[in-house]
Formats: structure tokens, sequence, C-alpha cells
């Protein structure tokens, strides 16, 4: 009987352990999942140059990004780089279809802004605060400047010292001509702390933000 018990006390913790600790592990998962996604993203973003490869690359990249967001419905991490991934394609792809992968990224973005806004620092804000800036208006697309500024002072909000919230926020403010305000949020953007998961987004976003500050500052001088 003594037997018996110490085994069933052992079933028993064992038991618990695996409900208290499966949280722990799905969540370690995907942090690796997004930090291998981001990482393979970043070099068909930065480092491929042939149009050919970056089109099989991101056609690739976006069935795993749908695949991470079906197994984490309940995420928005997933959802947003998904809707990442689906710019980009559209961007090399540039075609009429590319229209489609937009208005699909801008879906998954507002499901991302439901489930948990300051996933990723906001990202889900600074994304459609881009989107809307640099799409054309109706009968196009649905870009809307008014709109898009809302959406990125929302991701300024949820992550003052962020490194795209501030870049995203910056390039607005000089493509708008406030250029005092764009070299403030620049500024932030290149102090913003490391991603070390994102090492190769987060040192080319860094370039990124300091040529863009270049360009404010002879706007200043």
């Amino acid at each position: 009987m003594k037997t018996l018990t110490r085994k069933w006390i052992a079933f028993c913790v064992l038991g618990m352990a695996a409900i208290l600790f499966a949280p722990a592990a799905q969540a370690a998962t995907l942090r690796q999942s997004l930090a291998h996604l981001q990482n393979k993203w970043a070099v068909v973003n930065y480092r491929m140059t042939s149009k050919a490869q970056q089109e099989r690359a991101i056609t690739a990249l976006a069935a795993q990004a749908a695949r991470l967001a079906r197994a984490y419905p309940r995420r928005a991490e997933p959802l947003i780089l998904q809707a990442n991934i689906l710019c980009t394609k559209a961007g090399i792809e540039n075609d009429i279809s590319s229209l489609d992968e937009i208005e699909k990224a801008r879906a998954l973005l507002l499901r991302a802004e439901k489930i948990n806004p300051r996933a990723l620092d906001g990202a889900a804000y600074a994304y459609l605060g881009w989107l809307y800036h640099k799409l054309p208006g109706w009968p196009i697309a649905f870009g809307d400047d008014e709109q898009a500024e809302r959406y990125l002072k929302k991701a300024i909000a949820l992550a003052p010292n962020g490194r795209d919230s501030n870049f995203y926020y910056g390039n607005f403010l000089y493509e708008e001509g406030h250029y005092a305000e764009a070299k403030a949020a620049l500024e932030r953007s290149l102090r913003a702390r490391a991603r070390p998961l994102a090492a190769l987004a987060d040192a080319e976003r860094r370039k990124e933000a300091a040529s863009l500050l270049r360009q404010v500052d002879k706007k200043l001088l």
C-alpha cells in the first residue's frame, strides 16, 4: 500500500509539473520560432540581391509564418510577423496582386491588435501606421496620413523608446517636413535596447535609422 501511495504521489507531482511548466515551454518554443523567422526575413530583405531568389525565399517564409500563426491562434506575435513578411513579399513582387497581400497584412495586424496591442512593443500599430502612410488612398488602396499618424502615435505611446516605433514615426515626420521632431524620434530609435533574438534585423534597422538621420540633419542645416 505504501509503495502504491508513493507511486501515486510521484504521478501527481509529475502531472502538476507538466501543467505548470507547459506554458513556459510553449512560450520558449514560440520565441525561438519567431526569432528564426525574423532572422530569415532579415536575410531575404537585406542580404539577398537576386529578385528571383528573394521571391522564392519570401514565398516559403510566408508559408512558414502562416503555419506558425495557425499553431498559436491566441498570440499576436506570429500574426505581426506574418503581416511583415507579406508586406515584404508585396514589395518584392511589386505587381497588381501585391495589393491583395497588403490587404491581408492589414487584416492580420488588426487581428493582432485585438489580441494584444502591446505585443512586440506595439509593432502592430507601427506597421499599420507605415502602411497607411505609404500606400495611395482610395480608390487604389487605403492610404490615409491622418490614420497613419494616429497609429504611429499609439505605437509610440506603447513603446516610447522602441526601435521600430521611433523609426517609423521618425520616417513619417521626416516625409511630413517635421525635421526637428523626426530627428528626436530617430535618435530614440538608435538608442533603443538591443534585441538579441533579432540581431540581424536590429542591426539593419539601426543602419536605416542612422541613414535617415543624416538626411534629417541636412534639412536642419
